[in-house]
Parts: C-alpha cells; sequence; structure tokens
C-alpha cells in the first residue's frame, strides 16, 4: 500500500478514537451505568480510549514522514491531520449528538482549512 494512503488512513482511525475520548464521554453521561462516574473515572476511561488513538498515530507521522521514506514534511503531516481531525469530528457529532447542526459559518470555515492544504502543499 502506498505510505501516503497509509498514513492518512490510520491518521482517519487515530481520529476516531481521539474524538470518542475527547467528546464521547459527554454522551456516555446518558448511559446509567456511566452517569455516576467520578470525574477521574471520567479521566481514565478518556485516556485508555486515547491509548489506541497513540498506536494509530504514531505509526501514521513515522509510515507517512519524509524522513522516514515517507511522501509528507511534517507541516503537511500537521495539516493532514487537522483537516482529518475535524473531518472525524464532523462526522462523529452529528452521529452521537443529533442536535448538533452545521451552519454556512462552518462551511466557510472548512472551505478555509481546505485553502490551507493547498497552500500547504503548494510549492
Amino acid at each position: 500500500m502506498n505510505k501516503g494512503i497509509a498514513s492518512i488512513l490510520l491518521l482517519i482511525f487515530s481520529n476516531v478514537f481521539m474524538t470518542l475520548a475527547w467528546y464521547g464521554h459527554l454522551k456516555l453521561k446518558e448511559i446509567d451505568s456511566f452517569s455516576s462516574l467520578p470525574l477521574f473515572g471520567v479521566i481514565l476511561l478518556s485516556w485508555g480510549i486515547a491509548f489506541f488513538e497513540y498506536c494509530m498515530q504514531v505509526p501514521a507521522n513515522r509510515i507517512g514522514f519524509s524522513g522516514n521514506g515517507g511522501p509528507f514534511n511534517i507541516i503537511q503531516l500537521k495539516v493532514i491531520q487537522e483537516v482529518v481531525s475535524l473531518l472525524v469530528f464532523i462526522v462523529i457529532s452529528l452521529l452521537l449528538f443529533r442536535n448538533t447542526t452545521l451552519k454556512w459559518n462552518h462551511l466557510i470555515a472548512f472551505i478555509c482549512i481546505i485553502l490551507a492544504v493547498y497552500f500547504v502543499f503548494k510549492d
């Protein structure tokens, strides 16, 4: 498999775990067995989920980094990660938090991020 594609796929899966670790606990409050979990327990649960994020994030960066034979420089990797993070966040927030709505200003912000990707890859 192409190193660039492998890196991006790992970033996607990594960001699913990251988004669930950072925001999933807000949805867990609705489940009886988790609703009484103290903050420290929620932190430990989030760290447990984030472990899997790191298991994919670190290899994604190693595989994709040009210093290791990958196609992306460090800045390109970071911008790709941010775009992937936002796209994954949007999908998960729309699926888990039904009262979330995307508005015109969100679309404009995403267009700006897409422009950032364009400029970071431009020589």
